[in-house]
């Protein structure tokens, strides 16, 4: 999957998926926000409804598949049920894995480093983190929990929750940029 995608699903937290496209487009990143359904239109955890860049149809149809770079990047915003209907709509779960083998980078925050990225088939011995309480999946699938805010591990980036959406766009943005530009965009934000 050739690309920056933000795959949003019912009952998402939606600190956490528009500030992560907010940091990205900020630093001249074109992400773009699927909806995993036929409708353009999902409904946050608090009941927000957000218009995404593209229904799932739309996204499989425009996107090139094949071989990864470590540049194409798949993100996960946390939320419950939000984290959950990522997790049970299998032709994403088969698109993420996909990914991933061939060397993509795969993003998530809050529930979904655990709910979501826990389908990966090797995640023995990275580092990574996640909402407090969801830790056991990631052990279950021989993951380190680490209990700080984001961590990047080669092409796995986390956050821990939506007070950390901030800094997680801008690991997000500086594994594509580098930290020169993430640097700008958070000096930008007065941080």
């Amino acid at each position: 999957m050739k690309g920056i995608y933000v795959f949003l699903a019912d009952g998402f937290e939606v600190s956490e998926a528009l500030t992560t496209v907010n940091m990205l487009r900020r630093g001249g990143v074109n992400v773009k926000t699927v909806s995993i359904y036929d409708d353009r239109i999902v409904t946050s955890s608090n009941r927000i409804p957000v218009v995404a860049d593209m229904a799932f149809g739309e996204f499989k149809a425009s996107t090139s598949f094949g071989p990864c770079l470590p540049s194409d990047v798949m993100i996960f915003p946390g939320g419950m049920p939000g984290s959950s209907n990522l997790a049970a709509f299998s032709k994403l779960m088969d698109i993420m894995q996909q990914h991933y083998t061939e060397g993509g980078t795969v993003a998530a925050i809050c529930a979904a480093p655990s709910v979501v990225l826990s389908m990966l088939p090797d995640l023995e011995g990275k580092k990574m983190t996640c909402y407090d309480g969801f830790e056991e999946a990631l052990a279950a699938k021989g993951a380190e929990y680490v209990k700080e805010g984001v961590v990047v591990d080669g092409n796995i980036i986390t956050g821990r929750g939506p007070g950390w959406a901030v800094e997680f766009g801008l690991a997000i943005l500086a594994h594509l940029k580098g930290q020169d530009v993430a640097d700008r965009v958070k000096a930008g934000l007065m941080l």
